[in-house]
């Protein structure tokens, strides 16, 4: 689970591709010390495991649905990409939550400057555009970013001057593409009224947790 508040620009330095697999390798100023193999690290907001690390370099395996579905099948050698550390339970969540699993890949329309922020215009997939709504969130390359307004298939956001600083939307331009992860709460409640049957499981369940009490759980040896 990640935040959207990217760390670092790392440097592709190593990038391997086979039918059946490939292989990223990516330099970065962040402190890898606590990081170890297995951990999961969000590249352009993409969700990545640790296979190989040192102390400003890792390495992570990609399947062929990763470079299907997101902008790294994109990714050339010396390209910039966003990166963040998965999250720890005691830290602030200065974005939103943010799984790592791309729903879609944008295409940046138009930028252009309105006072000090950059606002920036992304062609989405239609069949995402459903669970967007206007003062929302959404992670773009792994970037947590609050949607100004969401016409069908279009998305439009603000980008003030550290994030532009900081992260690939800076210097991304018109015709860049770009992944979109959509807020996972929409997906949630949208299953749940596709299927009211598993929504009145779900009900049934919250009735009867309401009916635990100290002395049903003594009765019962809990206690």
């Amino acid at each position: 689970m990640f935040s959207g508040i990217i760390e670092d620009l790392g440097k592709v330095k190593t990038l391997n591709r086979s039918p059946q697999s490939g292989m990223i390798g990516v330099e970065t100023g962040i402190e890898l010390d606590q990081v170890k193999i297995g951990d999961s690290i969000a590249v352009n907001g993409a969700c990545l495991t640790v296979t190989s690390i040192n102390s400003k370099f890792f390495e992570a395996d990609i399947s062929p649905e990763t470079f299907d579905k997101t902008v790294l099948g994109q990714l050339n050698i010396g390209d910039r990409v966003n990166l963040e550390r998965a999250l720890r339970l005691s830290d602030r969540i200065n974005g939103h939550l943010v799984s790592g699993h791309i729903d879609g890949v944008g295409v940046i329309s138009e930028k252009k400057d309105r006072g000090n922020a950059i606002v920036v215009t992304i062609k989405i997939p239609e069949k995402i555009s459903n669970y967007i709504i206007e003062k929302g969130s959404v992670a773009v390359d792994g970037i947590s970013l609050t949607v100004n307004d969401c016409p069908k298939g279009f998305i439009s956001l603000s980008v003030i001057p550290l994030t532009a600083q900081m992260t690939t939307i800076g210097f991304k331009a018109a015709g860049a593409h770009v992944n979109i992860e959509i807020d996972m709460i929409a997906k949630y409640v949208e299953r749940m009224l596709q299927n009211p049957q598993s929504a009145q499981q779900q009900g049934d369940l919250a009735k009867q947790a309401t009916s635990i009490t100290k002395e049903m759980l003594a009765n019962n040896g809990f206690l």
